[in-house]
This record gives C-alpha cells, structure tokens and sequence, in this order.
C-alpha cells in the first residue's frame, strides 16, 4: 500500500526540524509515500522549507491562508512568486475564505484569494482551496477564476449537493480523519457519490485526528485509517482504493510520478 498525504501542517506537529524529519520517516514506514507540506504563513513556510530540503518526498504548497488576513502582510504576493523559483512547489495555498472567526476580514481575504487565483493561472499550478462557512463565495469566484490545473477543496466539510454543483469545474475533493468520526452523513454520503477519480486524502496534521486516535495529536503516519474509512465507504478494497487515491493525487498535483 502506497498513500499521497495531500495536505499536512509539518511545522504545526514539531518546531524541531529533527522531530520534522522524523515525522516523515515515520509516515514513510506507515505506507505515507509522499506528503504535501502546508504552511499558513509565508515566515513558517521559508523555514519548514528549509527544514525538509533534504526529504525528496515532501512536496510544499506556497501561500497565505485566509486566517492570516487579520495580520498586515506586505508584498506577501512578491514572496511567493520568489518562492515559486523553489524545486518541488507543487501547488498555490492554501487559500480561500474564511467567514468563520474571520469574517470581518471578507474584503481583504476575497482580494487575496484572487490575487493566489492569479498566481496559480499563471504559474499553471493548481490553488489548495480552504473553505469555512463560504461555500458559496468561494464557488461563484472558483468559477470565473480557476486555473486550468484545476483546485482542491481541502478538508471537505460541504454536502454532496455543493460538490455536485462543483464538479463541472476541475476540482478535487479531499477528505481528512474526520469521516472516520461517528454522525458524519454529509460527509461519507459525498464520498459514496462522488467520482472515484475525485476523491484524494489527508492527514490535515496535528488537526482532524481519526477516531482510533482520539486525544492524540495528529500524524501523517495514521492516514491509514482515513484510507481504510474511503476504502468502506466505497466498498473497494483497501490496496485497489489506496492505488486509486495515490494516483488521483498525482493528477491533482500535476505529477508523472512521485
């Protein structure tokens, strides 16, 4: 069994870059055969970078998520086109909106989602999309805005009905360790229908924990069990849907092979 960890918060798990390496080697073991490291600023970013250089089975997304659109960020746009320079940026993100606890932020996240939408276009990457009480929002910009290399919906948290309206856009949808949790209908019922070649995963580390690993922080290396979780939902086996989601995560990310 071969997984793709399409989002991860490395620099969240560990602040010690052995411990970070160290996380890698472990989800490595786990069957976590590469991973996509994700920062929420541009600072954490430079330094996880510069931690993982040496792990050629990290990928890294660049950018500023929507929860940093409180903070005064300055040319945070001019960085990441430098960072983009980098060996192994697979993606723009994440990005997004965030009408949540930020919601008072709305004009300066939606100008900075479309400023990464035009990034991506350009760079022909893909936008790692971070969605929270804006699906709407989000969907009707996706529309007119969308790089041809397509979005991922990190963490899907909508129902199936906003991912069917979403699916004519080239889009991912990336489940995380909470569809292993009880009482979750909306979200193992979209993983029932949608299309098998849109569905990857994540470990979303240290955050959305599966169930086996209640009170525990989260890892890469217990992906698995998310696996396990899509593996039953859509009545596939585990090594076939495990195949399947590592590949999907190559075409997501715009890889030959990782």
């Amino acid at each position: 069994m071969r997984l793709f960890d399409t989002h991860c918060h490395i620099g969240l798990i560990h602040e010690d870059y052995l411990e970070q390496l160290l996380t890698v080697q472990y989800a490595k073991r786990a069957g976590v055969a590469h991973i996509v490291s994700i920062c929420n600023s541009l600072t954490d970013f430079e330094v996880i970078y510069k931690n993982l250089k040496s792990a050629k089975n990290v990928y890294h997304a660049v950018g500023v998520s929507p929860t940093e659109s409180g903070n005064r960020l300055l040319d945070w746009d001019t960085k990441i086109l430098q960072f983009l320079k980098l060996d192994r940026i697979v993606a723009i993100g994440e990005t997004g909106l965030d009408y949540g606890k930020y919601s008072q932020y709305k004009g300066v996240q939606v100008e900075m989602f479309l400023r990464h939408l035009e990034i991506a276009r350009k760079n022909h990457l893909p936008v790692i999309i971070h969605n929270r009480e804006a699906g709407d929002d989000i969907l009707d910009i996706l529309k007119h805005n969308i790089p041809e290399e397509g979005a991922i919906f990190h963490c899907y948290s909508e129902d199936w009905e906003y991912a069917f309206r979403a699916l004519d856009l080239p889009v991912y949808f990336s489940f995380a360790g909470n569809i292993t949790y009880k009482n979750v209908r909306k979200l193992t019922d979209t993983v029932k229908k949608l299309p098998q070649d849109r569905i990857l995963i994540e470990s979303e580390a240290p955050f959305m924990v599966p169930a086996k690993y209640t009170k525990r922080r989260n890892k890469p290396e217990y992906l698995p069990e998310t696996a396990q979780a899509v593996s039953y939902l859509r009545g596939v086996p585990l090594e076939e849907m495990s195949e399947i989601l590592y590949q999907n995560s190559l075409n997501a990310f715009h890889l030959t092979e990782a």
